[in-house]
């Protein structure tokens, strides 16, 4: 919204300078984005009248002229002036630079002699003066212009340009009449509101109006103005008005439309009448309707699509464009004016659909006050008599149910503890009188009735703001937080996410952050789910690759994997904490879908940095298998064989804690090494986060200060026989001297049995009050080995 400040001191005129102003609009919530001057500096150049013009005897393209420059001169006589303007001739009225004024650029003017000729001061350009690019001539100035008056004063060049950045619910100030109400009443001083007679008829001429759309087109108002000339100019007021709100000049007709829309908000428009057949009508366009728009370009209309047409053919598309066939002309005699409220609804996104924007769309998509239909017809049709001429008929009215205005309640105490100001209900009520808001009053409560021209005052917090705004967002003072300090109970056997994460890079890996979004193909190759009734889908993904929740941090790994490779990256150690979904009847906080944490981790390259005493030795089951029991310590996990989507047969292990299982580990399947190109198979982990959490308390041990004794037993069972089974059958028999007891060999094939292995076992006995004897580790050897015989059948190796 542009505007030039001094038509806005024709409605109010506070005691502020410029910039006070600029800063007062943006602390409101009117953002000034950008502020600047009509014109650049210059002075001493005033209205003159050229009284004569010669031709310059030594030069064809140059004129000596005689100038009236009024009581400048000192003495009131014509001053000479050489000028090459092709368009100067006697009796125009133009700028006049005199001797010693200083121009845009720093160019300083002087007398001097032309070709011999004696030339005291300069007739200008727009463009020499800075105000306009035109260059063709000299600017014309309108023949009442007072000759001697500064040229600043006489164009207002000493005016600014305020370009305001509002947002949607501020449709209220997208005009002259609502930026005032604001500056009214944030600054108490007194508002000249235009003042708006009706009219009166001096034609009996109507048109009908129906409203076929009453829900899109609530209100519509349209006259008939008769014996017009449209050929009449614009007043250099209301062009200058219009120029510096960013708005081309094209024929008064046009102009005053425009005028009065940027004046009281209203947009208006004029049709041809003699172009309209019958009845005008607000309706939906109909099935492959199409119109030629006043750009010239031809749209098939779509059906939700509000329409302004009469009995024979549509006219315009309602709130956005009119139509070319319609649309008034320098050679309109009569016209029908529209003023109309169309609902926000029934115009929104329709122009922006169609590839254009107009002013118009843009108001009636934020909202237009309703209530300023008719003081904005009556308006217009007063300034078209002013400078066309004409006479106006009665103004037509159709009006169905328009937008009621609900009571909003605020509660003196409220808008007190959200501002953190003590304000008081009398200093509240005063805020809402220089707003002009109809309200009751009971004690410290407010009932308010929002006005037309307010679309966005719903709620309680809606008034708070307003309250805000008025009392000045840099005049809430800002106070240092105080708050009650209190040590947080930290229970010893749990311990922060933050550490998890800390433990996690000690052991070289990277955090990552993924979407929670995936593609559906990781999900089927990651999760194995290949029915869509498994898939969670959104309703409205943000791309089609992201529209199914995950199920498992997997797949977000492995394309971080793939982006790295391609960056030459060859050793990679990642991990994410995030949450997965799933489908879940019984879940809380969301119905039907459980939210649990996860942590997944993913090792590829070498198992240790590049360097000349590591071998280049790549990571391995084993080496994450490590990380998982470092990070659990002091918690003893056990690790069973799994088969899983994502991960390779026979390479691939459930997690267990406590006989619970949380989690998996293994290399990354086969198939998808290959289909995702990657040049070997990264090993990856996934837990749930809760258990990472939860930390075994130290228990004291006594450390024995007797030497331990180590005996070495190899045993032959069946070959399928897995060694964490068998330490789990011996368990509750094993000695009580018997510390540990470790595999550190696997032997099949000559001297033991087919469908045999040889398993050679490391055991170490210590005793915390005594040194051992030899019949003590005798006896826990044969305990152990009777153990084994019983359980599993095993046999000693010979």
């Amino acid at each position: 919204m542009k505007f030039s400040e001094s038509w806005l001191r024709t409605f109010v005129d506070p005691a502020l300078s410029s910039d006070e102003l600029s800063h007062l609009l943006t602390m409101a919530g009117l953002e000034v984005e950008d502020q600047s001057p009509v014109a650049p500096a210059f002075n001493q150049v005033v209205v003159a009248r050229v009284l004569e013009v010669v031709k310059h005897p030594d030069a064809d393209r140059l004129n000596v002229c005689q100038v009236d420059i009024g009581q400048m001169s000192g003495t009131g006589t014509p001053v000479q002036i050489v000028c090459g303007a092709p368009n100067v001739v006697a009796g125009l009225k133009v700028p006049c630079a005199l001797p010693g004024a200083e121009l845009p650029g720093d160019f300083k003017i002087k007398v001097a002699k032309v070709r011999g000729i004696e030339s005291s001061g300069m007739l200008c350009s727009a463009k020499e003066l800075g105000i306009a690019e035109d260059a063709s001539g000299l600017l014309v100035l309108p023949a009442d212009a007072p000759v001697g008056q500064s040229i600043r004063e006489y164009l207002d060049l000493d005016d600014q340009v305020f370009e305001i950045k509002l947002t949607p619910n501020r449709a209220d100030c997208l005009s002259l009449l609502g930026v005032a109400r604001e500056v009214g009443a944030i600054t108490g001083a007194a508002t000249k509101l235009p003042q708006v007679d009706a009219v009166p008829s001096t034609i009996a001429d109507t048109r009908a109006v129906v409203l076929d759309a009453p829900a899109a087109c609530p209100l519509y108002c349209g006259r008939i103005i008769k014996d017009v000339d449209a050929k009449a100019p614009t007043p250099e007021w209301m062009k200058r008005r219009l120029e510096r709100s960013g708005i081309r000049s094209i024929s008064a007709l046009v102009d005053i439309t425009n005028y009065v829309m940027l004046e009281l908000g209203q947009p208006l428009h004029a049709f041809d009448n003699a172009h309209l057949e019958g009845a005008v009508h607000a309706r939906l366009a109909l099935p492959e309707e199409k119109l030629l728009l006043l750009n010239e370009q031809t749209i098939a209309v779509d059906a939700d699509i509000l329409m302004i047409a009469d009995d024979a053919k549509p006219l315009a598309m309602a709130g956005i464009m009119g139509g070319e066939e319609s649309g008034i002309t320098l050679e309109t005699r009569e016209l029908f004016l529209e003023s109309a409220f169309f609902a926000p609804a029934a115009i929104a996104g329709r122009a922006r659909r169609h590839g254009f924007a107009s002013d118009a769309s843009h108001r009636f998509e934020r909202g237009v006050d309703f209530g300023g239909t008719r003081r904005a017809i009556e308006r217009a049709t007063q300034l078209i008599l002013d400078v066309c001429g004409g006479q106006a008929g009665p103004v037509v009215e159709a009006s169905a149910e328009l937008p009621a205005r609900q009571p909003v309640r605020l509660r003196t105490a409220r808008a007190e503890k959200v501002l953190g100001l003590p304000l008081g209900a009398e200093r509240i009520a005063g805020l809402f009188k220089g707003l002009a808001l109809n309200f009751t009053q009971e004690g410290d409560e407010f009932l308010v009735t929002p006005p037309s021209w307010r679309f966005d005052m719903e709620i309680e917090e809606d008034l708070i703001e307003e309250i805000a705004r008025l009392y000045g967002y840099d005049n809430i003072p800002s106070p240092a937080p105080r708050a009650r300090m209190a040590m947080l109970r930290q229970p010893e056997a749990q311990r922060p996410a933050y550490r998890i994460r800390q433990m996690l890079a000690d052991r070289g890996y990277q955090e990552v952050v993924n979407f929670a979004f995936v593609e559906s193909a990781w999900e089927a190759d990651f999760a194995g789910k290949t029915e869509e009734a498994d898939l969670i889908r959104l309703a409205n993904p943000i791309a089609s690759q992201m529209a199914v929740m995950r199920s498992t941090l997997i797949g977000g790994l492995v394309a971080n994997l793939v982006t790295n490779l391609k960056r030459k990256q060859t050793r990679v150690r990642l991990f994410e904490v995030g949450r997965i979904f799933h489908r879940d009847a019984s879940a809380q906080p969301v119905a039907g879908y459980r939210q649990p944490w996860r942590l997944s981790g993913l090792a590829f390259g070498g198992a240790l940095p590049d360097g000349w005493a590591n071998g280049g030795r790549k990571v391995d089951f084993f080496d994450v298998k490590g990380d998982l029991e470092a990070l659990l310590a002091p918690a003893v996990l056990r690790f069973e064989k799994l088969d899983h989507p994502a991960l390779h047969p026979g390479r691939a292990a459930r997690i267990l804690l406590d006989d619970r299982e949380v989690g998996c580990l293994g290399e990354l399947h086969p198939e998808w090494v290959q289909k995702y190109e990657l040049t070997a198979a990264p090993v990856l982990f996934e837990l749930e986060f809760d258990i990472l959490k939860a930390v075994c308390v130290p228990a004291y041990a006594e450390v024995s200060k007797f030497p331990a004794v180590i005996r070495d037993l190899a045993i032959v069972v069946d070959r399928g026989l897995a060694f964490q089974a068998l330490i789990d059958g011996v368990k509750q028999d094993l000695p009580g001297l018997i510390t540990d007891l470790q595999l550190f060999d696997v032997y099949a094939g000559k001297g033991v049995p087919e469908n045999k292995k040889s398993l050679a076992l490391r055991i170490v006995m210590q005793d915390t009050q005594r040194t051992l004897q030899d019949s003590d580790v005798d006896a826990a050897m044969q305990q152990l080995i009777a153990s084994l015989e019983r359980n599993f059948a095993a046999q000693l190796r010979a």
